[in-house]
């Protein structure tokens, strides 16, 4: 059977660029995490223990909230799909319940309790968890995903997509490679301060490059690195492009904090300078043989 829905099919799935969750999409998830308490998913770490002392038959749903209260202060109990949490918060209780969550497997049953003993398998019930998660994700637009490790990253825009996910930076500089490393992370977390702070380290990485020439001579070392890149017309635009992203870097708030720098908040402004910037930053890796 197809995981998909038939509109996906006929008309593509949706864009997934929306950022913060809505009663909609709250509700989904909220029924999804109710519906692992009742099938005792998560007594793999919050058991109802049989009377008799042999072993659990379902979730302890008030120790469940309870701990989840503990992690995650913000969250609201009961959760209500009424009341919706900020999205950073929801995200946290993903990530939380793909930790503790287990497949519960019946092992027989108890007759005089009318229940089911279970066992439980995680990597199983985290797989169902991150698909069912996932997809709830994407029929609502937004632009988050579980991944198996349990944390939950933001999706990059369709263009950069396929390259951040599989960035894997070898210029031969190690500090360069720290900081493009750093700056993607970022880049694909979903707090929107962190992402802020990708432009930071993207912008210090862009700096560094301009002095793996020649170190002594940052002018002459970036001229370098542009001529190994293009020629002609198309050098002017290089060395234009060049020019204007370093004076956005210093006259807005990414490498200075001064009281004078322009902040830069909204999440469309972020992305429209992240891609900027690392477009170029991997034309002239590619171009002087320091990147795929």
């Amino acid at each position: 059977m197809s995981n998909t829905y038939f509109s996906d099919r006929e008309r593509g799935p949706r864009r997934r660029v929306e950022e913060e969750i809505t009663q909609t999409g709250w509700g989904g998830l909220l029924v999804l995490i109710q519906s692992r308490g009742s099938d005792g998913s998560f007594g793999y770490r919050y058991p109802l223990q049989c009377p008799d002392g042999q072993g659990p038959y379902g979730c302890h749903w008030s120790s469940f909230e309870t701990a989840i209260k503990g992690e995650i202060p913000d969250i609201e109990l009961p959760m209500v799909a009424e009341n919706v949490p900020t999205t950073l918060c929801i995200l946290d209780v993903l990530e939380f319940c793909h930790r503790v969550v287990a497949m519960p497997i019946p092992r027989g049953y108890h007759p005089f309790y009318g229940h089911d003993h279970i066992s439980f398998n995680p990597e199983a019930g985290q797989e169902e968890f991150r698909s069912d998660v996932n997809r709830i994700l994407a029929r609502n637009g937004l632009s988050y995903e579980l991944k198996e490790d349990g944390s939950v990253v933001r999706l990059a825009s369709p263009v950069l997509h396929d390259v951040l996910n599989s960035a894997e930076f070898k210029t031969g500089d190690a500090e360069l490679d720290a900081l493009l490393s750093a700056s993607v992370g970022k880049y694909l977390d979903p707090d929107p301060g962190i992402r802020r702070e990708s432009l930071e380290k993207l912008w210090d990485a862009w700096e560094r490059l301009k002095t793996l020439e020649y170190p002594e001579d940052k002018k002459q070392s970036v001229q370098v690195l542009l001529q190994q890149a293009a020629e002609k017309e198309f050098l002017t635009v290089l060395e234009t492009e060049a020019k204007q992203l370093t004076d956005i870097g210093n006259s807005f708030s990414i490498r200075h904090s001064e009281i004078t720098q322009n902040r830069i908040d909204r999440s469309e402004h972020i992305d429209y300078l992240f891609h900027r910037l690392f477009a170029l930053i991997q034309l002239l890796l590619r171009a002087t043989g320091r990147g795929k």
